[in-house]
């Protein structure tokens, strides 16, 4: 835990490095496309007040200035499968937006999914030492936390405090200066696999770059697809992706529960190609172009023209009814949208006072989803897409792009974590610091 606290306090430091340079990528890793897009922080918004406590890096307005997608190689489920390819893509993409942005960059934040996130619910409580509440005394609480045995091979992703309570007040959100003398809190952990970070981290580094960040895909949709009421009252925001769909679960404007489903849009597009026995790039102009979930009477006589390029005529002149096709995409995406329902009944989603479901991600766009989600997730179902950035291309302002977005509003107003306190040092873990410095100097 040691060696993880000080990795992800050395990228909080590459973070602060890169504001004061003006200048950050964005790097959304996904299993279709990888987005990238260029910031330049301008100094406003400087005293911004945040929601929540510590010392962060500066809270900064900023705007786009470079802005591309390229098609992913080497990942699946969204995870890192071919390093190589994965590589050339990560550089094709940065060097785009950086010819449209005219700067180098050399600090990036990215965001993945997949990685089979877990999430934890840990709760610690202290005594006040003087009565009033210090940061110090913050640090106390959440190291207070007892962490769960999460297992080997698993890395701590996000490690936020949701709520604070003093004596018989609770949902404070800054209990610093007030007055009482007990202090609990509540933190939301999210483990993944440490081999999917390592291998990301390792990618970015072997492509001359400096990791300043990492974040959940699905935490990143969800903070740019909500709005501010959801958020607050509790909402679940379903990131469909092309390998894997994230699900993230907000209340009182933090995340509370995450997890993924390993099915995405691209499993829909493999139903597709085997069905109708077409290569993939064919199978996705015909579901991006045709594809849909509820079928009309009109559909049975509605034919596609399936096309190909194996110098059969006949076999290149084949047609097939829409209906035919619908009944190749909805079975795949009521399965997707099954195993999101299982998990949120996991998690307890139906006992939040607000049970409002947003659908967003490349994959939410295939027409009459809405009605078909609404039957299976619940009646208040609606589509989302990225919101509170101004000023975007308007090629990533589409539902696919959310997680993207949503890294952006991450990487300038980032809530807070466990690791951006000063917890004591014996409450970290056993692990020594050269065993730390060793990690770290591998790794960045």
């Amino acid at each position: 835990m040691n060696q993880l606290y000080q990795s992800q306090r050395a990228m909080r430091a590459m973070r602060k490095a890169a504001m004061q340079r003006g200048v950050v990528a964005i790097l959304d890793i996904g299993t279709s496309k990888i987005a990238c897009l260029v910031l330049r922080f301008d100094g406003t918004e400087g005293d911004r007040p945040s929601d929540g406590v510590g010392p962060l890096a500066g809270q900064a307005g900023f705007r786009v200035i470079g802005a591309a997608t390229t098609r992913s190689r080497g990942v699946r489920f969204g995870e890192i499968a071919a390093m190589q390819e994965t590589e050339l893509a990560v550089r094709t993409v940065l060097k785009t937006a950086q010819n449209m942005a005219q700067i180098r960059v050399d600090h990036v934040i990215a965001s993945f999914s997949g990685a089979n996130p877990r999430s934890y619910g840990l709760a610690g409580e202290v005594e006040l030492e003087d009565q009033t509440v210090s940061e110090h005394d913050v640090a106390r609480v959440l190291a207070a936390c007892e962490v769960p045995d999460y297992g080997e091979g698993r890395e701590v992703l996000h490690a936020q405090p949701v709520n604070f309570a003093l004596d018989h007040r609770t949902g404070l959100s800054d209990p610093r200066g007030q007055i009482g003398n007990t202090l609990a809190a509540d933190m939301h952990m999210l483990t993944v696999d440490a081999q999917a970070v390592q291998n990301l981290a390792h990618c970015i580094k072997r492509c001359d770059l400096e990791l300043a960040g990492l974040a959940s895909s699905a935490y990143c949709a969800g903070i740019s697809a909500l709005v501010e009421d959801e958020q607050e009252l509790g909402a679940a925001c379903i990131d469909m992706g092309g390998g894997s769909t994230g699900v993230s679960i907000f209340m009182r404007k933090h995340m509370i529960y995450a997890d993924s489903v390993r099915m995405g849009g691209d499993h829909v597009t493999g139903d597709i190609s085997m069905g109708l026995s077409v290569p993939m790039a064919v199978a996705e102009r015909i579901k991006t172009f045709h594809g849909g979930v509820v079928a009309t009477g009109m559909d049975d006589r509605e034919m596609i023209e399936i096309g190909g390029e194996t110098g059969d005529w006949e076999h290149d002149r084949r047609t097939v009814s829409r209906a035919e096709l619908i009944g190749i995409i909805r079975p795949r995406v009521e399965e997707i949208l099954e195993e999101a329902r299982a998990r949120l009944d996991a998690a307890g989603f139906e006992h939040l006072p607000s049970q409002q479901i947003v659908l967003t991600g490349a994959a939410s766009q295939i027409p009459g989803l809405d009605g078909l989600a609404a039957r299976i997730l619940g009646q208040r179902v609606r589509l989302g897409r990225p919101m509170r950035v101004h000023g975007l291309p308007q090629s990533v302002t589409g539902p696919g792009f959310s997680a993207a977005v949503g890294l952006c509003l991450f990487a300038a107003h980032p809530q807070d974590e466990w690791w951006d306190f000063d917890i004591p040092a014996d409450r970290y873990g056993g692990v020594s610091w050269r065993r730390a410095v060793r990690w770290l100097r591998e790794n960045w």
